[in-house]
């Protein structure tokens, strides 16, 4: 859903800069929080779906059940302490930043703090799909 604005302030920087010669430094940033925000939710979602590239070519012939226990076991000692790192050290800045209501160092236009909320939302997102993997076991996540 946010494919098409971003693609579209993106696309119109050039009219406004060459034509119009303005806001294109405005489309620009904008279009970084939306690609922020949009990275951090479709990464996981497309996670969630199977429907993203992966190199599992060997591990396809591994029996079903075999194959849950390694996506578990890899959630576990892989995305878990990723997310869980990401989570705190990201944090001071983070809030630090949303306090600030942290504008863009270039333009001083506002919404950077947004981009950085976006990495935050990306690494609480893939701690909430551990869970779900570990709980329920991956690919049977309740819609």
């Amino acid at each position: 859903m946010l494919v098409l604005p971003v693609s579209l302030l993106l696309f119109v920087q050039w009219p406004l800069r060459e034509l119009v010669q303005a806001y294109s430094r405005e489309a620009n940033d904008v279009a970084q929080w939306l690609f922020a925000l949009y990275v951090g939710i479709a990464v996981t979602y497309a996670t969630r779906r199977h429907s993203h590239l992966a190199a599992d070519a060997l591990a396809r012939r591994y029996p079903v059940p075999v194959r849950a226990r390694l996506a578990r076991i890899a959630s576990l000692l892989v995305l878990l302490p990723w997310s869980l790192f990401i989570l705190y050290a990201a944090w001071p800045a983070l809030s630090q930043s949303v306090l600030q209501l942290e504008s863009f160092p270039e333009t001083f236009n506002p919404g950077y703090f947004l981009i950085k909320l976006g990495v935050w939302l990306l690494a609480l997102l893939v701690l909430l799909q551990v869970v779900l993997d570990v709980l329920l076991g991956p690919g049977r996540e309740r819609d």
